[in-house]
Protein backbone atom coordinates (compact mmCIF):
# COMPACT_ATOMS: atom_id res chain seq x y z
CA UNK A 1 0.00 0.00 0.00
CA UNK A 2 1.42 3.65 -1.12
CA UNK A 3 0.10 5.19 1.77
CA UNK A 4 0.64 8.79 0.89
CA UNK A 5 -0.93 8.14 -2.60
CA UNK A 6 -3.91 6.70 -0.49
CA UNK A 7 -4.38 9.29 1.79
CA UNK A 8 -4.34 11.53 -0.88
CA UNK A 9 -7.20 9.89 -2.32
CA UNK A 10 -8.68 9.72 0.43
CA UNK A 11 -8.88 13.46 1.23
CA UNK A 12 -10.25 14.24 -2.15
CA UNK A 13 -13.09 12.26 -1.65
CA UNK A 14 -14.10 13.38 1.49
CA UNK A 15 -13.49 17.22 -0.13
CA UNK A 16 -15.94 16.17 -2.61
CA UNK A 17 -18.53 14.28 -0.30
CA UNK A 18 -18.08 18.02 1.89
CA UNK A 19 -18.95 20.04 -0.88
CA UNK A 20 -21.98 17.85 -1.99
CA UNK A 21 -23.52 18.99 1.79
CA UNK A 22 -23.18 22.61 1.42
CA UNK A 23 -25.67 24.91 0.91
CA UNK A 24 -26.23 27.15 -1.90
CA UNK A 25 -25.04 30.76 -1.57
CA UNK A 26 -28.54 32.68 -2.03
CA UNK A 27 -30.80 34.21 -0.41
CA UNK A 28 -30.54 37.29 1.91
CA UNK A 29 -28.66 35.04 4.16
CA UNK A 30 -26.24 34.66 1.66
CA UNK A 31 -23.25 35.76 3.25
CA UNK A 32 -23.26 33.50 6.40
CA UNK A 33 -23.60 30.71 3.94
CA UNK A 34 -20.89 32.18 2.21
CA UNK A 35 -18.89 32.22 5.35
CA UNK A 36 -19.89 28.50 6.46
CA UNK A 37 -18.38 27.47 2.54
CA UNK A 38 -15.24 29.08 3.62
CA UNK A 39 -15.20 27.90 6.27
CA UNK A 40 -15.49 24.12 5.17
CA UNK A 41 -13.32 24.57 1.83
CA UNK A 42 -10.69 26.11 3.69
CA UNK A 43 -9.24 22.42 3.54
CA UNK A 44 -7.39 20.38 6.28
CA UNK A 45 -6.49 16.81 7.05
CA UNK A 46 -10.51 15.73 7.38
CA UNK A 47 -9.09 13.23 9.65
CA UNK A 48 -12.14 12.54 12.23
CA UNK A 49 -14.66 12.04 8.87
CA UNK A 50 -11.35 9.94 7.42
CA UNK A 51 -11.05 7.70 11.25
CA UNK A 52 -15.23 7.45 11.08
CA UNK A 53 -15.24 5.95 7.79
CA UNK A 54 -11.99 3.66 8.23
CA UNK A 55 -13.09 2.49 12.03
CA UNK A 56 -17.03 1.82 9.79
CA UNK A 57 -14.64 -0.20 7.21
CA UNK A 58 -12.98 -2.17 10.18
CA UNK A 59 -16.43 -3.42 11.30
CA UNK A 60 -17.36 -4.70 8.26
CA UNK A 61 -19.59 -1.61 7.38
CA UNK A 62 -20.68 -0.85 3.27
CA UNK A 63 -22.76 1.14 1.71
CA UNK A 64 -23.07 5.19 1.67
CA UNK A 65 -24.97 5.12 5.28
CA UNK A 66 -21.71 6.20 7.03
CA UNK A 67 -21.43 9.57 4.66
CA UNK A 68 -24.15 11.74 6.13
CA UNK A 69 -21.65 11.42 9.83
CA UNK A 70 -18.61 11.68 8.15
CA UNK A 71 -20.20 15.57 6.63
CA UNK A 72 -21.51 16.29 10.07
CA UNK A 73 -18.52 15.51 11.97
CA UNK A 74 -16.08 17.52 10.28
CA UNK A 75 -19.30 20.48 10.35
CA UNK A 76 -18.53 20.30 13.81
CA UNK A 77 -15.14 20.06 13.95
CA UNK A 78 -15.13 23.39 11.58
CA UNK A 79 -17.34 25.26 13.25
CA UNK A 80 -15.30 24.77 16.77
CA UNK A 81 -12.24 26.36 15.14
CA UNK A 82 -14.49 28.88 13.64
CA UNK A 83 -15.27 29.64 17.32
CA UNK A 84 -11.71 29.15 18.61
CA UNK A 85 -10.58 31.93 16.64
CA UNK A 86 -12.55 34.61 17.67
CA UNK A 87 -11.15 37.25 19.32
CA UNK A 88 -13.10 36.06 22.60
CA UNK A 89 -10.90 33.27 22.27
CA UNK A 90 -7.66 32.67 20.63
CA UNK A 91 -8.42 35.69 18.53
CA UNK A 92 -6.22 34.18 15.79
CA UNK A 93 -6.26 35.68 12.34
CA UNK A 94 -4.92 32.93 10.02
CA UNK A 95 -6.52 29.42 9.79
CA UNK A 96 -5.61 26.53 7.71
CA UNK A 97 -3.62 28.80 5.56
CA UNK A 98 -5.41 31.90 5.04
CA UNK A 99 -7.68 34.41 6.88
CA UNK A 100 -9.57 32.65 9.58
CA UNK A 101 -13.76 32.94 9.02
CA UNK A 102 -13.74 36.14 11.84
CA UNK A 103 -11.07 37.86 9.67
CA UNK A 104 -12.19 37.19 6.53
CA UNK A 105 -15.92 38.39 7.31
CA UNK A 106 -16.13 39.88 10.81
CA UNK A 107 -16.65 38.97 13.88
CA UNK A 108 -20.39 39.01 14.03
CA UNK A 109 -20.56 36.86 11.00
CA UNK A 110 -17.80 34.39 12.33
CA UNK A 111 -19.79 33.80 15.27
CA UNK A 112 -23.28 33.09 12.66
CA UNK A 113 -21.31 30.69 10.75
CA UNK A 114 -20.28 28.57 13.16
CA UNK A 115 -24.06 28.52 14.54
CA UNK A 116 -24.99 27.34 11.23
CA UNK A 117 -22.29 24.50 10.73
CA UNK A 118 -23.45 23.26 14.29
CA UNK A 119 -27.01 23.30 13.42
CA UNK A 120 -26.38 22.16 9.40
CA UNK A 121 -24.44 19.15 11.08
CA UNK A 122 -27.47 18.06 13.07
CA UNK A 123 -30.03 18.52 10.28
CA UNK A 124 -27.77 16.56 8.05
CA UNK A 125 -27.89 13.21 10.30
CA UNK A 126 -31.03 13.62 11.26
CA UNK A 127 -32.54 14.08 7.53
CA UNK A 128 -30.11 10.50 7.54
CA UNK A 129 -32.34 9.03 10.44
CA UNK A 130 -35.67 10.32 9.10
CA UNK A 131 -34.49 8.27 5.53
CA UNK A 132 -33.26 5.08 7.42
CA UNK A 133 -34.95 4.66 10.12
CA UNK A 134 -32.01 3.07 11.93
CA UNK A 135 -31.69 2.98 15.69
CA UNK A 136 -27.74 2.52 14.70
CA UNK A 137 -28.14 5.81 13.14
CA UNK A 138 -29.59 7.35 15.96
CA UNK A 139 -27.26 6.29 18.71
CA UNK A 140 -24.18 7.25 16.10
CA UNK A 141 -26.01 10.61 16.18
CA UNK A 142 -26.11 10.56 20.20
CA UNK A 143 -22.75 9.60 20.49
CA UNK A 144 -21.40 12.86 18.50
CA UNK A 145 -23.75 14.95 20.20
CA UNK A 146 -22.67 13.99 23.68
CA UNK A 147 -18.94 14.05 23.02
CA UNK A 148 -19.73 17.34 21.20
CA UNK A 149 -21.62 19.39 23.90
CA UNK A 150 -20.60 20.04 27.39
CA UNK A 151 -19.53 16.70 28.42
CA UNK A 152 -17.51 16.61 25.84
CA UNK A 153 -15.84 18.91 23.40
CA UNK A 154 -17.54 22.49 24.89
CA UNK A 155 -16.98 21.45 28.44
CA UNK A 156 -13.50 21.31 27.68
CA UNK A 157 -13.84 24.38 26.01
CA UNK A 158 -14.58 25.88 29.13
CA UNK A 159 -12.11 24.68 31.02
CA UNK A 160 -9.46 25.73 28.81
CA UNK A 161 -11.00 29.53 28.91
CA UNK A 162 -10.85 29.33 32.49
CA UNK A 163 -7.21 28.06 32.75
CA UNK A 164 -5.89 30.74 30.41
CA UNK A 165 -3.22 32.80 32.58
CA UNK A 166 -2.91 30.51 35.23
CA UNK A 167 -0.88 27.81 36.09
CA UNK A 168 -2.74 24.84 35.99
CA UNK A 169 -2.36 20.86 37.40
CA UNK A 170 -1.21 17.90 34.77
CA UNK A 171 -4.59 16.48 35.89
CA UNK A 172 -7.12 19.48 34.95
CA UNK A 173 -4.90 19.95 31.32
CA UNK A 174 -4.99 16.11 30.56
CA UNK A 175 -9.43 16.48 31.23
CA UNK A 176 -9.04 19.77 29.36
CA UNK A 177 -7.43 17.68 25.86
CA UNK A 178 -9.99 14.25 26.77
CA UNK A 179 -12.90 17.25 26.12
CA UNK A 180 -11.82 19.51 23.69
CA UNK A 181 -9.65 17.50 21.15
CA UNK A 182 -9.69 13.83 21.93
CA UNK A 183 -13.54 13.37 22.38
CA UNK A 184 -14.53 14.62 18.46
CA UNK A 185 -11.93 11.96 17.33
CA UNK A 186 -13.50 9.27 20.26
CA UNK A 187 -16.85 10.09 18.69
CA UNK A 188 -15.25 9.67 14.97
CA UNK A 189 -14.56 6.49 15.81
CA UNK A 190 -17.41 5.02 18.16
CA UNK A 191 -19.94 6.50 15.79
CA UNK A 192 -18.14 4.49 13.03
CA UNK A 193 -18.49 1.33 14.87
CA UNK A 194 -22.02 1.96 15.58
CA UNK A 195 -23.05 2.79 11.98
CA UNK A 196 -21.52 -0.78 11.24
CA UNK A 197 -22.66 -2.83 13.81
CA UNK A 198 -19.82 -3.57 15.79
CA UNK A 199 -20.38 -5.01 19.20
CA UNK A 200 -20.22 -3.17 22.97
CA UNK A 201 -16.88 -4.24 23.78
CA UNK A 202 -15.46 -3.00 20.46
CA UNK A 203 -17.35 0.06 20.42
CA UNK A 204 -15.46 1.05 23.91
CA UNK A 205 -12.93 -0.18 22.50
CA UNK A 206 -13.02 2.34 19.92
CA UNK A 207 -13.60 5.20 21.90
CA UNK A 208 -10.26 4.18 24.17
CA UNK A 209 -8.22 4.07 20.98
CA UNK A 210 -10.14 7.79 20.11
CA UNK A 211 -8.54 8.92 23.36
CA UNK A 212 -5.34 7.68 23.01
CA UNK A 213 -5.12 9.20 19.32
CA UNK A 214 -6.75 12.77 20.41
CA UNK A 215 -4.23 13.09 23.37
CA UNK A 216 -1.21 12.04 21.54
CA UNK A 217 -2.04 14.73 18.68
CA UNK A 218 -2.71 17.13 21.19
CA UNK A 219 0.83 16.63 22.78
CA UNK A 220 2.27 16.81 19.59
CA UNK A 221 -0.10 19.93 18.35
CA UNK A 222 1.52 21.46 21.50
CA UNK A 223 4.87 20.17 20.37
CA UNK A 224 4.68 22.26 17.00
CA UNK A 225 3.55 25.30 18.29
CA UNK A 226 7.20 25.40 19.64
CA UNK A 227 9.12 23.61 16.86
CA UNK A 228 7.23 24.70 13.49
CA UNK A 229 6.95 27.78 11.64
CA UNK A 230 3.56 29.76 10.71
CA UNK A 231 4.81 28.37 6.91
CA UNK A 232 4.42 24.83 7.71
CA UNK A 233 1.44 24.68 10.40
CA UNK A 234 -0.98 27.14 7.86
CA UNK A 235 -1.44 28.73 11.31
CA UNK A 236 0.29 31.20 13.72
CA UNK A 237 3.05 29.02 16.22
CA UNK A 238 3.45 30.60 19.26
CA UNK A 239 -0.10 30.78 19.97
CA UNK A 240 -0.24 29.06 23.10
CA UNK A 241 2.90 31.52 24.49
CA UNK A 242 0.93 34.29 23.52
CA UNK A 243 -2.47 33.25 25.47
CA UNK A 244 -0.43 32.37 28.43
CA UNK A 245 -1.90 28.84 27.96
CA UNK A 246 -0.14 25.72 29.84
CA UNK A 247 0.56 23.07 27.48
CA UNK A 248 2.20 19.30 28.03
CA UNK A 249 5.28 21.08 26.52
CA UNK A 250 5.60 23.42 29.46
CA UNK A 251 4.11 21.07 32.10
CA UNK A 252 6.39 17.78 31.28
CA UNK A 253 9.71 19.58 29.21
CA UNK A 254 9.80 18.85 25.37
CA UNK A 255 11.34 15.14 25.98
CA UNK A 256 8.75 13.88 28.54
CA UNK A 257 6.06 15.17 26.05
CA UNK A 258 7.63 13.72 22.94
CA UNK A 259 7.97 10.10 24.94
CA UNK A 260 4.29 10.48 25.80
CA UNK A 261 2.85 10.93 22.26
CA UNK A 262 5.46 7.63 21.69
CA UNK A 263 3.90 5.55 24.51
CA UNK A 264 -0.09 6.53 23.90
CA UNK A 265 0.39 5.48 19.95
CA UNK A 266 1.61 2.43 20.81
CA UNK A 267 -1.50 1.90 23.15
CA UNK A 268 -4.06 3.36 20.50
CA UNK A 269 -2.37 0.64 18.08
CA UNK A 270 -2.52 -2.47 20.83
CA UNK A 271 -6.25 -1.98 21.43
CA UNK A 272 -6.67 -1.38 17.81
CA UNK A 273 -5.15 -4.78 16.81
CA UNK A 274 -7.27 -6.32 20.03
CA UNK A 275 -10.35 -5.17 17.79
CA UNK A 276 -9.95 -8.01 15.46
CA UNK A 277 -9.65 -7.97 11.53
CA UNK A 278 -7.25 -5.38 10.56
CA UNK A 279 -7.05 -2.01 8.68
CA UNK A 280 -3.40 -1.56 7.37
CA UNK A 281 -4.97 2.39 6.07
CA UNK A 282 -5.75 3.04 9.75
CA UNK A 283 -3.30 2.02 11.66
CA UNK A 284 -0.72 3.53 9.07
CA UNK A 285 -2.78 6.85 9.66
CA UNK A 286 -3.07 6.66 13.25
CA UNK A 287 0.80 6.33 13.17
CA UNK A 288 0.78 9.28 10.95
CA UNK A 289 -0.98 11.98 13.06
CA UNK A 290 1.73 10.80 15.44
CA UNK A 291 4.54 11.46 13.40
CA UNK A 292 2.92 14.53 11.88
CA UNK A 293 4.93 18.08 11.18
CA UNK A 294 2.05 20.23 10.46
Amino acid sequence: MDFTKEMKARTQRINDLLLSYLPEEKGLQKTVIKALNYSMEAGGKRIRPMLMEETWKLFGGEGAQVEPFMAAIEMIHTYSLVHDDLPAMDNDEYRRGRKSTHAAFGEAVGILAGDALLNLAFETMANAIERECSPRSARAMRVIAEKAGIFGMIGGQMAAVEAEGKTISLETLDFIQEKKTAALIEASMMAGAVLAGADETNIRRMEQVGSYVGKAFQIQDDILDVTSTTEVLGKPVGSDEKNQKSTYVTLLGMEKARTQVQELTSSAMENLRLAGPENPFLMELILSLMQRKY
